[in-house]
């Protein structure tokens, strides 16, 4: 078989006073999670949000059920029917509870590496708690197997802890952009709170007490809280730091700073009104200055409101309403398909985790480089391995290489310019566009690199790699490094590199 790939225990708030994790952390890694309370690992070991190693092997969907909004953000632009685009709010179909329960059991059949089912809109679920609760009471009857989550503005989230808590549901996020009303004012114009329209900063001030008050009420019930943040230059990024700070010490157990996407034609305030996103340097710097506080996420994906599969990935297509109506499942045998896979995977990340483990202990016993530190991109389509050819990439993970070890610093989306299995068409546009987007990287790691490709990462000062198929991801960027170090190549940074930075 191919792998697809409350009680006396401490809270999330006394695990991070007590062990937090260092500037490298990226959610909870494999080291950090023998470190986890029992009762916290159970819960976020194959969770492919708060594990950044989960996020290799396990999947995730969302039903989009709540199409109604309590708050207004200058981000923000709910269209339907836009399957190409990748971003929160964005739903091809809006579901009933019924055809919800329903997409959820077919994909759970159909990928039984999908472990979680979250609802994130198109609106805010706390603002449909009819739709959001019946969904959630469905299916903890009937698909008990499965985490459910729920991710919300906060605004109505007091008034819905105590149902929460009766759904299996230990997972909840709270966007959080600011825990000041003024800052508060600048991103969300109006929010709509006992029947009125409040704007500026009188909305923002509710809207912020009401999200402190339910991160609190959560943490009190043993509920694990994932903080979402849109990072907005010039508007609350220098704050940020602040928002991580605040949520952490009240017990938040990680989080996501996220770059604003901002482009015109999604029709946002801010994309009518050219607010820019953050460069990824600057999301990057905010990440680390963020991560001595609070565990880190930087795997995001931002994903639409009806995503399927493996993070980065979109399933969505194939459980298209008309399409799940064609389906005989049968669940209980799916179960036991899913419960053998499941108990497959963990026994392979455990047995990955050890070696990690060995590895990074004779890492120690090395004597130590002194060289700098360098970003490499690797293509991946999961199980911690590079197994993706150049010209196929949708995505890139980037990773840092440092005397230190290797870290995760974030994912980059590309397009894919390869058309065909072995040759690609000219494509010198996209493929341009899709160096572009590697920029500040000094390699790319992939299963196999082409020869036009080839010359053109080699011109932009990224070298391409394709000798290390099928490896570990960690052990060949550290072997790439120690290469490149050996040879010299870590004095400056390539010419062509600093141009283009």
């Amino acid at each position: 078989m191919q792998l697809p790939v409350l009680n006396d225990t401490p809270s999330p708030a006394e695990h991070g006073a007590k062990g937090g994790c260092s500037a490298s952390s990226c959610g909870t890694t494999e080291n950090q999670m023998d470190t986890l309370p029992d009762s916290i690992r159970e819960k976020v070991q194959n969770h492919p949000c708060y594990s950044e190693d989960a996020h290799h092997y396990f999947a995730r969907m969302h039903v989009a059920v709540a199409p109604a909004c309590n708050i207004q953000c200058h981000y923000c632009n709910r269209k339907y029917d836009c399957a190409n685009e990748s971003r929160p709010g964005v739903v091809s179909e809006l579901l009933t509870p019924d055809q919800a329960v329903k997409k959820t059991m077919a994909v759970a059949a159909t990928i039984p590496q999908m472990t979680v089912l979250g609802i994130a809109g198109p609106g805010d679920p706390l603002a449909n708690p009819e739709r959001t609760f019946e969904t959630f009471r469905r299916l903890s009857e009937e698909a008990p197997d499965i985490k459910l989550c729920v991710s919300t503005n906060g605004l109505a989230l007091p008034d819905a802890v105590e149902e929460l808590s009766k759904h299996n549901i230990d997972h909840v996020t709270i966007t959080i952009n600011t825990v000041d009303p003024e800052i508060g004012a600048k991103i969300y114009p109006w929010i709509f709170w006992k029947n009125k329209r409040i704007k500026g900063v009188k909305g923002a001030k509710i809207l912020i007490e009401q999200q402190q008050k339910g991160l609190e009420m959560l943490i009190a019930k043993g509920i694990l809280v994932k903080v979402n943040s849109v990072m907005i230059p010039g508007v609350n990024d220098e704050h940020l730091a602040e928002v991580s700070r605040v949520v952490k010490s009240k017990g938040a157990f990680l989080h996501n700073v996220m770059p604003l996407i901002a482009e015109a034609e999604h029709g946002t305030f801010y994309g009518v009104m050219g607010q820019r996103g953050p460069t990824p340097d600057e999301l990057q710097d905010l990440q680390d200055s963020c991560s001595g506080d609070m565990n880190m996420m930087r795997h995001c994906r931002q994903c639409r409101a009806d995503a399927v599969g493996l993070l980065g990935e979109d399933r969505g297509d194939e459980f298209t309403l008309d399409k799940i109506e064609e389906m005989d499942i049968d669940y209980q045998a799916a179960m036991e398909k899913r419960k053998v896979i499941h108990q497959a995977i963990q026994v392979e990340m455990d047995s990955k985790r050890l070696e990690k483990a060995a590895k990074a202990e004779q890492h120690k016993q090395e004597p130590k480089l002194t060289t700098r530190p360098v970003l490499m991109a690797v293509a991946t389509s999961g199980q911690g391995v590079i197994n993706v050819h150049f010209g196929h990439a949708k995505e890139f993970l980037i990773y840092e290489a440092s005397p230190e070890g290797v870290r995760f610093i974030s994912h980059r989306k590309a397009d894919q310019y390869c058309g065909g299995d072995s040759t690609c068409g000219d494509g010198e546009s996209v493929l341009q566009l899709t160096i572009r987007a590697l920029a500040g990287c000094e390699a790319v790691l992939c299963s196999k690199v082409g020869y036009e490709p080839w010359e053109m990462l080699e011109a932009a000062g990224i070298a391409p790699n394709g000798e290390h198929a099928m490896e570990p991801i960690e052990e060949a960027v550290m072997a790439v490094y120690k290469e490149m170090a050996a040879a010299g190549k870590l004095d400056e940074k390539p010419e062509a590199l600093r141009a283009n930075a």
